[in-house]
């Protein structure tokens, strides 16, 4: 059965663009014209990644974003026309998985979703790398996709996850933000780079981590980020 992706987009025309170039690379398209579409077709269809635009009327792509996130943590793609990156940034942090400037090319986008998704599947189906991930508190079951802190369940998206257990596959190892995206996504691109930081930041928050006294994550200066060993 294809993936269903939902494509949010008060541009009718951008949205109908982007659902026939997912037909035309197998994946089943859903769309909605604005945030309470998005909200509806999301409840009632349970796709399999969403791309939101964050400009829409009603709730806009980021207020889409925080309801999504209370109750799933299926890879939310952001559309933006904003020069800002604090945007972006937000949007990262409120649990997207990535983020793609308009105007864009179609084609990148729909090898965003399909590189998105072959991650969340192949993530569960990995059979050359121990299902469980364990240092100190912090337990990772790789084909569940659950992250456990003193045995309670934290909630991280996938970018997160797959984030957390490369870092952790090699404590103390340091890691530059771009060895980070390579490793975690397939490719970064331009302006993504800084982006790492935010999910670093969410990953933290859910781990009751302090970025200014770590437990787990430390942010090396210049060099970038490593996951702290931990007492046996």
């Amino acid at each position: 059965m294809s993936a269903k992706i939902l494509v949010a987009d008060d541009e009718e025309k951008i949205a109908k663009m982007v659902a026939t170039y997912l037909e035309a690379s197998g994946f089943q398209p859903i769309l909605a014209y604005d945030g309470l579409q998005a909200l509806h077709a999301f409840r009632e269809h349970l796709p399999d990644c969403i791309i939101l635009d964050i400009n829409m009327p009603g709730p806009n792509g980021l207020d889409v974003a925080r309801e999504v996130r209370k109750t799933s943590s299926v890879p939310i793609i952001f559309l933006t026309a904003r020069a800002d990156e604090l945007d972006r940034i937000v949007g990262l942090e409120l649990g997207a998985d990535d983020y793609i400037s308009k105007p864009f090319s179609p084609r990148e986008l729909v090898a965003r979703v399909r590189a998105i998704l072959r991650r969340t599947m192949q993530s569960g189906k990995d059979t050359s790398q121990t299902e469980l991930l364990r240092h100190g508190p912090i337990e990772i079951d790789l084909k569940k996709r659950l992250v456990r802190v003193s045995g309670e369940t934290k909630d991280l998206t996938t970018i997160q996850i797959d984030i957390l257990s490369f870092l952790m596959r090699e404590p103390g190892r340091v890691y530059s933000r771009m060895e980070i995206l390579e490793a975690c996504i397939g490719s970064a691109y331009e302006g993504y780079e800084r982006t790492v930081d935010a999910h670093i930041k969410n990953i933290r928050k859910a781990l009751g981590d302090d970025s200014d006294n770590p437990k787990f994550i430390a942010t090396v200066r210049g060099a970038g980020y490593k996951f702290m060993e931990q007492p046996e």
